[in-house]
C-alpha cells in the first residue's frame, strides 16, 4: 500500500513507516501532521485517484526532527566586469515518518 502526497510544492510516493525529508513545517518533534493534499492512493491492488484530491483519505506524518541540509555556494560573477557575489546557503527541512495511510 502507497499514497502518492503533496507537501512543500513537491510531491512524494510514500508508504508506511518510510522517512523523508520535507520543507520545513511549523511543529514540534514528536507531534503528527496530517498531509491534507492526498492525490492517489495504492490498496489491495487498486489504484484511487483524485482529481485533483482524494476525498476522504489522509497520510498521517510523525515529526521526528528538524534540520538544515548541506550547504550550497551560490557564485555569480560577470566576465570582465569585477563583479563577483559569494553566498551560501543551507535550507531548513523537516524531517518525518509516515504512521499511518487512512483510504
Amino acid at each position: 500500500m502507497y499514497a502518492i502526497i503533496e507537501t512543500g510544492g513537491k510531491q512524494y510516493r510514500v508508504s508506511e513507516g518510510d522517512t523523508l525529508y520535507i520543507e520545513k513545517l511549523p511543529r514540534e518533534a514528536g507531534e503528527t501532521v496530517d498531509a491534507a493534499k492526498v492525490l492517489a492512493v495504492m490498496k489491495d491492488g487498486e489504484l484511487k485517484i483524485g482529481s485533483p484530491l482524494l476525498e476522504g483519505a489522509r497520510v498521517v506524518l510523525k515529526v521526528v526532527r528538524h534540520g538544515k541540509a548541506k550547504k550550497i555556494i551560490v557564485f555569480k560573477y560577470k566576465a570582465k566586469k569585477n563583479y563577483r557575489r559569494k553566498q551560501g546557503h543551507r535550507q531548513p527541512f523537516t524531517q518525518v515518518t509516515v504512521e499511518k495511510i487512512e483510504a
